[in-house]
């Protein structure tokens, strides 16, 4: 199974990915940002405002999370913000036709506790305060279509990553068949 944690940026996903990764048996972290960094080293010619723009960067994400899922047997948790509805269909039903489940999970704050946390971690504020408004369009959907909706604005990653790891669908040890 793939547990996408999906949210704003600077909403926590990466902490509570963290978190989320000693409740699961049989899990590990993978991080689909590592695509965009390869695509970035080869693509450096065709700039994008974001590398989910490039086109290759959504079926890499699906071949790179199968193919760890089928080496090591084990679960992905994959946090990464996608705000572009027809992107994360084209990697959810990717991941879906090579065999994998999908949990998706949103990770949601109201905006004064984002903002809150984006001026508070001190990591690229300026960027995830620019890229803060697509996120708040992007919930009209992303919400609904969510598997699970974490309210995190008054709770912490640990008290998130608990949530999840219950409402997860029950996961076998391993994945069948792999390894």
């Amino acid at each position: 199974m793939i547990i996408w944690l999906n949210g704003a940026f600077g909403g926590g996903k990466t902490t509570t990915a963290a978190a989320l990764r000693p409740l699961i048996p049989a899990s590990r972290l993978f991080d689909p940002e590592t695509v965009g960094y390869m695509l970035q080293a080869n693509l450096a010619d065709r700039p994008v405002s974001d590398f989910q723009h490039w086109p290759p960067w959504r079926p890499l994400v699906v071949a790179t999370a199968r193919e760890i899922a089928h080496c090591t047997g084990q679960h992905l948790i994959a946090p990464q913000t996608v705000l572009t509805r027809d992107y994360l269909d084209q990697i959810f039903a990717g991941l879906r036709d090579a065999g994998l489940a999908v949990f998706h999970v949103v990770l949601d704050a109201d905006e004064a506790a984002l903002r809150r946390r984006i001026h508070g971690s001190g990591e690229a504020p300026e960027w995830r305060l620019a890229n803060l408004p697509g996120y708040l369009t992007a919930r009209s959907w992303m919400i609904p279509a969510a598997d699970l909706v974490v309210h995190t604005g008054a709770v912490t990653p640990a008290e998130a990553a608990r949530q999840i790891a219950g409402a997860l669908p029950e996961l076998p040890g391993a994945l069948p068949g792999m390894t």
